[in-house]
C-alpha cells in the first residue's frame, strides 16, 4: 500500500511562561496509507489535537517533518504550498466556533473555492449546491446563517468546507464529540460514504473507543505526547499490548449487564504527569503498575513488537 501521509520524529513544544517548555507533541513517528482512516485515541491532553493540527500545517513544527507525497509539507512555498493546501484538509471538534457566524453557508463553503479559484459565478453556485447535496443538507439552506442550524447540521457544513477544494487527505479532529449521541453515528456513517465515493483518507482523533474502532483500519493511542501503541483496528482492541492501551480499553462499556458485571476495569492510580515536567524514562512509568528501574531510566523504542503491531515498552519484546 502507498504511504500518503509520513510523520518523522515530530516534535512540537509551546513555550509557557518564562522558561518552561510544554512538550505537546514529542517525538512521533507513523504513517498513513492511501485510501486509509487511521484512528488517533488517548486522554485530553495526550497531544491528539496538536499532532492534528501540525499534519495539516495550522502549526509549524518544533522539530521532525510531515511528507505528503513524499513532499514536506513544512517547507513548501508559494503554488506549491497552495497546492498542498487545496489536498490536506481538516474537520474541527466545534460546529458552534468553526464556523463564522456573520457568514452565510454559501459564503462559508464558497470561500476555499474562490481563495483557490476553483469556479465563479453559475459553478461557484452550481458547486455549493452540489456540496450541500453530498453532506446530506437542502440547496435552500445557501443564504441561511450557522445559528439556524443544529449541531449535527453545522458539522455536516464544516464537512462540506472540507471537501470543497477535493482534498485527497483529511483530518478529523473529535468531529463527533460536541454532538447528540443520536447525531454521531449519522455523521460517522457520512463519513465513511464520503471515503468510499471520493477515495479519502482520514486521521481520525477521538475519545469514543467504540466509534474509532468502528471507523479506523488501524490506531494509534497516544499518551503524554507519544504514540505508545499502533496496530491494525481489530488487532488492537483484541490483543492490547501497552499497559496503558489496556487499562484504556477497559473502560469501554459493554452493553450486556452480565458480561458488563463480570468484567475487570483496570484503575490507574495518579494523575497523567504534566506534559512541561514529563518524568524521565517511559511517559507512562509514573502510573504503571509494570514499571521497572529500566522504565525510571530509559525511554522505550516503539518497535515492532510482531506483525504490524508496534508498541513501545521495556517488557515487550
Amino acid at each position: 500500500m502507498k504511504k500518503l501521509v509520513e510523520v518523522v520524529n515530530l516534535k512540537k513544544h509551546f513555550r509557557v511562561g518564562k522558561n518552561q517548555i510544554l512538550k505537546a507533541v514529542n517525538d512521533v513517528s507513523i504513517h498513513i496509507y492511501q485510501g486509509e482512516t487511521l484512528g488517533v485515541v488517548g486522554e485530553s491532553g495526550c497531544g491528539k489535537t496538536t499532532l492534528g493540527r501540525t499534519v495539516v500545517r495550522l502549526y509549524q513544527p518544533t522539530a521532525g517533518k510531515v511528507l505528503f507525497n513524499g513532499l514536506d509539507i513544512h517547507k513548501a512555498a508559494g503554488q506549491e504550498k497552495k497546492g498542498l493546501f487545496r489536498r490536506i484538509q481538516m474537520i474541527f471538534q466545534d460546529p458552534y466556533a468553526s464556523l463564522n457566524p456573520r457568514m452565510t453557508v454559501g459564503e462559508i463553503i464558497g470561500e476555499a473555492l474562490d481563495i483557490h479559484k476553483i469556479a465563479r459565478g453559475s459553478q461557484r453556485r452550481d458547486r455549493i449546491m452540489e456540496l450541500l447535496k453530498l453532506v446530506g443538507l437542502n440547496a435552500d439552506h445557501t443564504n441561511r446563517f450557522p445559528h439556524e442550524f443544529s449541531g449535527g447540521q453545522r458539522q455536516r457544513i464544516g464537512i462540506a468546507r472540507a471537501l470543497a477544494v477535493d482534498p485527497e487527505f483529511i483530518v478529523c479532529d473529535e468531529p463527533i464529540s460536541a454532538l447528540d449521541v443520536s447525531i454521531q453515528a449519522q455523521v460517522v456513517n457520512l463519513l465513511e460514504e464520503l471515503q468510499e465515493r471520493l477515495g479519502l483518507t482520514y486521521m481520525f482523533i477521538a475519545h469514543d473507543l467504540s466509534m474509532v474502532r468502528h471507523i479506523s483500519s488501524r490506531v494509534a493511542v497516544m499518551y503524554l505526547g507519544r504514540v505508545v501503541e499502533l496496530a491494525g483496528s481489530d488487532e488492537l482492541y483484541d490483543n492490547p499490548l501497552h499497559p496503558y492501551t489496556r487499562a484504556l480499553l477497559s473502560s469501554i462499556p459493554v452493553a450486556d449487564p452480565d458480561i458488563e458485571a463480570k468484567r475487570k476495569r483496570i484503575i490507574l492510580a495518579g494523575d497523567v504527569p504534566s506534559p512541561v515536567n514529563p518524568p524521565p524514562g517511559c511517559a507512562f512509568v509514573t502510573r504503571c503498575p509494570q514499571a521497572t528501574k529500566e522504565c525510571h531510566q530509559e525511554t522505550p523504542a516503539f518497535k515492532e513488537i510482531h506483525d504490524n503491531h508496534l508498541a513501545a515498552c521495556h517488557r515487550l519484546g
